[in-house]
């Protein structure tokens, strides 16, 4: 049975809500706030932080009022216009509509938690040297990233087929 171009971009983004919302859930069950834990050595660390800003905890200072606007009514408007977007344009290639749905799976996830929680939870910690590290991220954030790479690849490659022709 093949599933409508329609069901498969829902199930997607459906399947990276649950995927990060479960590792959330795990995260805040077993581990504490004070822990570090080393996965792989300094490399690769696991811990529970509660971000009540955004990306890198940007905007965590704002008065109230802007965190409603920037961090919840804001980034719903943009999903709700990108889940319409991605249902309604049928000329999206593959790998864009797959890129998209991580998107809109990974904002619609982290959004989630700042209406149910307040914030939102990050575990995630790569360390390589004092200047090669990440901030301290989560499932959602890996799919948002792994959308936007993907997208920037399916762009660039369309339009070098383009060039060629």
């Amino acid at each position: 049975m093949k599933l409508s171009r329609n069901a498969g971009v829902i199930l997607l983004i459906i399947f990276n809500i649950a995927i990060d919302q479960i590792s959330k859930i795990i995260v805040r069950d077993t581990i504490d706030p004070s822990e570090r834990i080393q996965v792989i050595g300094n490399f690769f660390q696991m811990m529970n932080v509660e971000n009540t800003g955004a990306f890198l905890g940007m905007g965590s200072d704002m008065n109230p009022t802007l965190k409603l606007i920037f961090l919840l009514i804001l980034p719903i408007a943009v999903l709700g216009y990108l889940v319409y977007y991605i249902i309604t344009n049928k000329a999206l290639d593959k790998l864009s509509l797959i890129a998209l749905a991580f998107i809109a799976g990974g904002g619609i996830a982290n959004v989630y938690d700042r209406i149910v929680y307040g914030s939102v939870t990050d575990f995630f910690y790569l360390y390589i040297n004092d200047t090669l590290r990440t901030g301290i991220f989560n499932v959602a954030d890996m799919s948002v990233t792994f959308g936007m790479l993907a997208l920037l690849f399916t762009t660039i490659f369309n339009n070098k087929k383009k060039e060629i022709a």
